[in-house]
């Protein structure tokens, strides 16, 4: 089964520390070398986001994200598991590695 795992990070948060980045390298590792990384990014934050609205060819281009909230998904992984438990258990080693809050879903 495939699950998406999103890291919430708060607006105006400070990016990943050297420490942050070296134990999520080294998580992404250990899913890599698990057979279970399907893709792994870090996503810029929602000030620089657009949203584009073409239903019924209205062609909008807006400035800003889809929606404003003090928390924001700063970054996914897709990974492998066996079952949700499973996805749990890593979503649980991804959100120490990284020290955020992750949320998970299953991909359909």
């Amino acid at each position: 089964m495939r699950f998406l795992l999103a890291v919430m990070a708060v607006d105006g948060e400070a990016d990943a520390t050297p420490d942050e980045v070296a134990e999520i390298n080294a998580f992404n590792e250990r899913l890599n070398a698990n057979g279970q990384a399907l893709l792994a990014i870090g996503l810029a934050g929602p000030r620089d986001a657009y949203v584009v609205d073409n239903r019924l060819d209205a062609g909008l281009i807006t400035d800003g994200p889809a929606v404003t909230a003090e928390e924001y998904m700063a970054g996914i992984w897709l990974i492998e598991a066996a079952d949700m438990n499973e996805a749990l258990q890593i979503a649980t080693t991804a959100s120490k590695a990284c020290n955020r809050r992750i949320e998970i879903r299953a991909v359909l």
